[in-house]
């Protein structure tokens, strides 16, 4: 680097740009990218979503998941909805930072809801082994991701029901924190997308 080059002055004191204080990109909307980028930014986008479905799914029915005991299930069921909420506010900051805020916000949403499917299987699980009866039947890790999937879709086919108040209560979290992610957290991400490109013209 030659001396009084401009992007020395740019540097910090450690010598690398660190990643706090890089610019946000400049957003791009997606209909405005050539065909082959638009193509490949959200073929990039699918498989991002598939990896981390994999990744979360993958650890759910691999790791020793669901022998808490059931007081420790409600104490966790309270910890993953704090979770949740920290990973919206984290891919919210990801999305209006991002140069493709769309695709950006596909992708969180993606993530979010895997987590919150796991999350809540997890909790069933965990509820079934300590009492079998809770449910109609015994749950399996297949079973109890079976069992949220039907409550997230509002579809409860009612072959696998709860049977203590305990279930009862935990089933119920999940049915408003659903409508809650459904409702304003799928709002919220999209205008933070929306924001990004009304920021971007303002400023231009």
């Amino acid at each position: 680097m030659e001396p009084g080059d401009p992007t020395e002055a740019k540097r910090p004191a450690g010598g690398r740009l660190g990643r706090r204080n890089r610019p946000p990109a400049t957003p791009v909307r997606l209909a405005e990218l050539p065909k082959a980028q638009r193509r490949l930014a959200m073929l990039r986008s699918v498989a991002i979503v598939v990896l981390a479905w994999a990744l979360i799914l993958g650890a759910f029915f691999v790791l020793p998941i669901g022998h808490e005991s059931g007081l420790r299930a409600i104490l966790r069921l309270c910890a993953d909805v704090a979770l949740i909420g920290a990973l919206i506010a984290w891919q919210i900051r990801r999305i209006s930072a991002a140069e493709l805020p769309e695709l950006r916000a596909a992708e969180a949403l993606g993530v979010i809801v895997a987590v919150s499917l796991v999350a809540f299987s997890a909790i069933y699980l965990a509820l079934s082994h300590e009492t079998p009866a809770t449910f109609t039947e015994r749950l399996s890790h297949a079973r109890a991701l079976y069992f949220t999937i039907t409550i997230f879709s509002t579809v409860g086919f009612g072959d696998i029901t709860p049977r203590t108040d305990a279930a009862r209560m935990v089933v119920s979290a999940q049915m408003l924190l659903d409508l809650a992610l459904i409702g304003a957290g799928v709002r919220l991400i999209l205008n933070v997308a929306k924001s990004s490109f009304d920021t971007a013209e303002a400023d231009s």
